[in-house]
């Protein structure tokens, strides 16, 4: 054990969160917990700024494509001590043995990685995952105290109607003492006062202001989101002034490459640059999560694990040092955490495709009711165009950008389903992911049936990954923990990722993450259409629709 992690003195300007001050002190650590906190007077001997640590208060760590303690060696850098994490994407391949894994490999790391429950898995009964955590196993789940809270309800039509097996799950959460996440995106008047009076305290999913601000007012707390495919914070930063204290950040997916660029310190300095006060911003940011979810980090007080961080100003927010229990783990820029690796768990058991597979027959000329992906949002609207049929069959149109989007399930052989898409972009060729929220069959976006084939196929073949096929050859990051993370260490699949998203823009997709977008055209608790491993949805009506208009 280093020297520094027995007793060490930390001088600067000590953010107060609790008593909303900053002042010149001095912080004393001992066998990794503050020992004392001294005010000095005069100007801070010490460099920069003392505050506790940055909480992501929701995240999948599973979508940064690493396992935790690979994403917990880069998220350091950028000033994150503690995440609070839901499971529910290996959740849905692996079921309880899959929430069981990912606490053994957050073992390997000290960041403080906070486990919900998973609450829906699958998230809807209307596609096929590889497990299913039902009202008796959140029960018994609900027993480990180590499992901090119920993971995000995206059943919300289900709490809304007091659906008998969604309400045992709320009831198993409160008897526990169980903080309940939600996830209601647009729910709005009757249907949210329901929704919130069983129980349901946080929202992570608003996308504009006044939703933001019933769901504040009638007592929710709101999560302003920030990821690689969800970005709120334009839309939401004012919530800060309204109610400082029922406010808290999260990235919710968070790619590898935007990781290595940046994680819960890039929006302290947009914050404080539109007027938040300095002090909200980090109560909002370290505060508020560690209160509201009841964490085992430190809050810079007497007697807390010493978990803080060094910054440079309130302007930039850059991080200089990050500590955890006492302990450095990040220096300027450097982790000082070793590479890990994970055990390599999975399921995966469906055969090849043939570009056959893919085929969409029609009687004659149709109109498509298609999906219309946004960059930059989870939400997807619905669309309608004619299509381009050829022998007998709707086929993409790259030139109107109408591509075919498929689902392949994952876990047995099952004809795939297939749609059209707008908004994606590709010119030629097509690409493949496994990572496909929430039940993470495959997804797949082409502009011919051949190439839609090659993309699966890769997937298939390294059971899990995403891939590009096309003109030029065919590419492949492979993901063989659980098909959704890689064994390789961060910096080499922020690499890879970023070379698939460049093969995706060579393909002519001009999105921002081509690949996080496709990733979440597959889930349906998002309106508003969306394609599952058993048809067409409509997310907003919660049922199947026709292709054909």
């Amino acid at each position: 054990m280093p020297p520094e992690h027995i007793k060490t003195t930390h001088r600067g300007r000590i953010a107060d969160l609790h008593a909303g001050r900053v002042f010149a002190g001095e912080i004393e650590v001992r066998e990794g917990l503050i020992h004392a906190i001294r005010e000095t007077g005069g100007d801070a001997p010490g460099e920069g700024f003392l505050c506790p640590g940055f909480i992501d208060a929701h995240v999948h760590v599973e979508s940064s494509m690493l396992p935790p303690a690979e994403f917990a060696r880069i998220a350091v850098i950028h000033g994150t001590v503690a995440t609070v994490s839901d499971p529910h994407e290996i959740a849905n391949v692996l079921g309880v043995d899959g929430v069981r894994a990912m606490q053994r490999m957050a073992s390997a790391t000290p960041m403080k990685i906070h486990f919900g429950i998973p609450s829906c898995v699958p998230a809807t009964g209307f596609e096929t995952a590889g497990a299913v955590i039902d009202s008796a196993a959140v029960a018994e789940l609900c027993k480990d105290p180590s499992l901090t809270y119920l993971a995000e309800m995206m059943n919300y039509p289900g709490v809304v109607h007091r659906d008998p097996e969604v309400m045992a799950k709320l009831d198993a959460a409160r008897r526990h003492g169980k903080n309940i996440d939600g996830h209601a995106p647009g729910l709005r008047g009757d249907g949210l006062r329901a929704y919130i009076e069983a129980g349901i305290t946080t929202d992570h999913e608003c996308t504009d202001l006044q939703e933001a601000l019933e769901k504040l007012s009638l007592g929710q707390k709101i999560l302003i989101r920030e990821g690689s495919a969800a970005k709120n914070f334009e839309a939401l930063w004012p919530v800060l002034l309204e109610d400082p204290g029922a406010c808290m950040f999260c990235s919710d997916d968070k790619h590898p490459d935007d990781l290595i660029e940046g994680h819960m310190d890039q929006l302290r300095a947009r914050a404080v640059a539109r007027g938040v006060p300095f002090i909200d911003v980090l109560r909002a940011a370290c505060l508020n999560p560690a209160e509201h979810y009841q964490l085992r980090c430190g809050t810079l007080r007497v007697g807390d694990p010493a978990d803080f961080i060094r910054f440079a100003d309130p302007e930039s927010f850059e991080v200089l040092e990050t500590w955890i229990d006492g302990a450095c783990v990040a220096r300027r820029g450097e982790s000082l955490l070793p590479v890990t690796r994970a055990e390599p768990v999975n399921h995966f058991g469906c055969a090849p495709k043939s570009a056959e597979d893919f085929a969409v027959g029609v009687p004659g000329p149709v109109t498509l009711r298609v999906i219309e992906a946004v960059d930059g949002s989870l939400v997807t609207g619905s669309s309608k165009m004619d299509a381009r049929v050829i022998g007998g069959c709707a086929v993409a149109d790259p030139s109107r950008d109408l591509l075919k989007i498929a689902v392949v399930n994952r876990y047995r052989d099952t004809a795939p389903a297939t749609a059209f898409v707008h908004g994606i972009g590709l010119k030629q060729g097509a690409i493949a992911s496994s990572v496909a929220h929430d039940c993470h069959n495959i997804v797949a976006v082409g502009c011919d049936d051949e190439s839609l084939a090659r993309a699966v196929n890769l997937v298939i073949e390294a059971k899990g990954g995403i891939s590009a096929a096309g003109p030029g050859g065919d590419d492949l990051l492979a993901l063989p923990i659980s098909g959704l993370m890689s064994a390789e260490p961060a910096e080499a699949v922020a690499t890879e990722y970023g070379r698939l998203t460049r093969r995706a823009r060579e393909l002519g997709s001009e999105m921002h993450a081509p690949y996080m977008t496709l990733s979440f055209l597959a889930l349906l608790v998002i309106p508003s259409l969306k394609l599952g491993d058993r048809g067409l949805f409509d997310g907003g009506a919660f049922r199947f629709t026709r292709l054909f208009d």
